[in-house]
This record gives structure tokens, sequence and C-alpha cells, in this order.
């Protein structure tokens, strides 16, 4: 039978997370849930569409159409997001969806196409693996394996912190977390997303969410936003204040989170992305975790460059370092504005 293409509506989304939770290749990411975020906060059309066979929902393509001034025009499954490319059921429905991003390609007129994959395709574009890294390990009930499993010296880390009579509080507002969390990139010279934003994922995604903040003697330190889909945790966004690392509140916070999910049942523990050379790049090594490569596939439009959207490009490196002289309170009004074209 031929495969049909439909825009998703509010109405389809319920078919549409049924199939990315029954679909083995299916992430958090490819959630219906992240069109209305990203419509709603980040002002880019979400092209969600999917592929249906006799009535049956067979594939689903969560695209974005991201144009900026300062990063340019681009298609990109899933913007925003660390995985997120097509998937289907069989191969038709596959191709029929590619096909579609294509010809969106040239409908709109922008510069590349860009599927976010944990593994490469057969499409044979133009392909990225040397850029991010991501970090998935299986956890145990037992909190003493999970500790076992991180190597010596972290493993003494969190021994540590877990005497440094730190608290976790679970939060139901963004308010410490953005806080922290703004100022933590704005340290590294990244401009952060809005406060609306994290507003709307901990909205659209309440049943799948959560915030821990840690709090030392009644002052918040660190703060994750984590997101929980089928049988994984995956703590997405997370920052520290200067104090953090001293009373080693990233590793009080992160065990944290890994011990109440692995109690509350949750086999896999997803550390998230990484750009290959960067400090959390090697804070997850040294957890014992192995970098699994990420792979992205650039189909390009005319004869454009694939982009290196990258904070370690060479040509980045002054406007980083001014980024990081300006005051707090600038970043947090200019930041948004700028953030919302690096997806």
């Amino acid at each position: 039978m031929t495969v049909s293409l439909r825009n998703l509506t509010d109405a389809d989304a319920g078919r549409w997370d049924a199939f990315v939770n029954a679909h083995p290749d299916g992430s958090f990411f490819h959630l219906s849930g992240w069109r209305t975020v990203i419509e709603r906060t980040m002002r880019h059309r979400a092209l969600y569409t999917f592929a249906t066979r006799d009535g049956f929902l067979t594939g689903v393509l969560p695209l974005v159409h991201v144009r900026s001034r300062l990063f340019g025009n681009s298609l990109i499954s899933n913007a925003f997001c660390v995985y997120g490319g097509p998937i289907a059921t069989d191969d038709e429905s596959y191709g029929s969806l590619v096909t579609h991003a294509e010809s969106e390609l040239e409908r709109l007129q922008a510069n590349h196409l860009e599927f976010r994959h944990r593994r490469q395709s057969s499409l044979g574009w133009r392909c990225r693996s040397d850029l991010h890294a991501t970090f998935r390990r299986k956890m145990d009930p037992d909190p003493e394996i999970n500790l076992k499993m991180v190597p010596r010296k972290q493993r003494a880390v969190i021994r540590q912190s877990l005497r440094n009579d730190l608290e976790a509080r679970k939060e139901q507002d963004v308010a410490h977390f953005y806080d922290i969390y703004s100022e933590s990139v704005h340290n590294l010279g990244t401009p952060v997303f809005s406060r609306r934003y994290f507003e709307a994922l901990l909205a659209v995604f309440n049943s799948c969410s959560e915030i821990i903040t840690i709090f030392d003697r009644g002052k918040p330190l660190a703060s994750v936003l984590t997101f929980f889909f089928r049988d994984e945790v995956i703590p997405y966004y997370g920052g520290g204040v200067a104090g953090a690392r001293p009373r080693a509140a990233y590793d009080f916070m992160y065990w944290t989170v890994m011990s109440r999910a692995a109690a509350s049942g949750y086999l896999l523990f997803d550390f998230g992305r990484s750009k290959l050379g960067t400090g959390s790049f090697n804070f997850k090594k040294n957890w014992g975790f192995e970098p699994e490569a990420l792979i992205y596939e650039f189909k390009l439009r005319g004869k454009g460059a694939v982009p290196d959207l990258n904070p370690l490009n060479p040509k980045y490196r002054p406007y980083i370092e001014l980024w990081k002289r300006l005051p707090l309170p600038v970043t947090r009004i200019l930041g948004p504005r700028i953030a919302r074209g690096l997806p």
C-alpha cells in the first residue's frame, strides 16, 4: 500500500507519541511536545510530518525551520535536541519522509538540511561525527553497584560530596534553576535560552520532567532539568554557580539524579551531549561513561559548506571572551535573542 504524508496537528499528537514510544529508535526528542515548545518560545516553524499506510502511522519527521540573521537558514531534525532524525517502520515510509524533507529544503530555500542520529544512515550525505558525543550507560537498582561503575578517583569525589551536608530539593518552578543555569553558561561565554523556554519545557512535559536543585546551608549551588523517557533518565540542562565545584555540588547533583532514578526502576542513564575537547566531555568520561560519537548528516543546497557553529571554532573565540565580560543581567536580556538561532 502506498505511503501518505500528513502534517502533525494537535489531534494527532497522541498517535505520534505512541509511535515514538514503541519504535526502537524513538527518543524523548522525537516527542510531539517539542513542536509546541519550539513554536511557542523560539518562533521557528516546526514542520512536523508523519507517514501513514492504510491508516496506520509508520514514520515521523520532527523538522524545524531555523532562520537567523547571524547563523543562517537551516532545516533541522530535530532542532535544540541531541537526537531526532526521521524514524519509520519500513524503508518506503522512511524514504518518503526524507524526500519530503529534501523538497522542503528547496521550497524554503534553506542553506542545508540536517538530521541528527546516534547511528549513521545509508543516505550518503555529508557527515560530521567529530563534533559531539553522547554518554549512555545502564544502571543497577543497587546504588553500591552503580558507584563501583565509577572510576576510583571520581568515586572518591562522590563519596566526599555525600559528606558535605548538601541538600537536594525537587522544585516546581524554574526560579533557582534559571538563575544558576544562566550564570553557568555565561561563565562559558554562551548565550542563554529564555526563561520562557524552560517554563514551556516544564509545562509541556510536566509528567516526565523535574528540576533538582542542590543547596549548601540554604544557598543554591547547582540545578538540573531532567527528563524521563521509557526506561531512561536524561539530565539535560544543568549548571552551577562559582561555589559549586569546591563543594562537589555537581557530583552530588548527578549522583542524586542517578540514584533516585535507579531506585524508581529506570534502567539507563543518558548523560547528554558534549562537544569533544570540552570540560563537560571530560567530566562525563571521569564518571566512567564511554563517549558515543553522534552522527549529524547534512544535505547542502548549492555549494555551501557544512555549518560549524562550534565554540571551539577559532573564529568565535573573540566573541566568546567578549560575552564573558558582559554583566550577567545584560546577557539574560540579550542571550535569548541570540540563542534561538543556535539550535
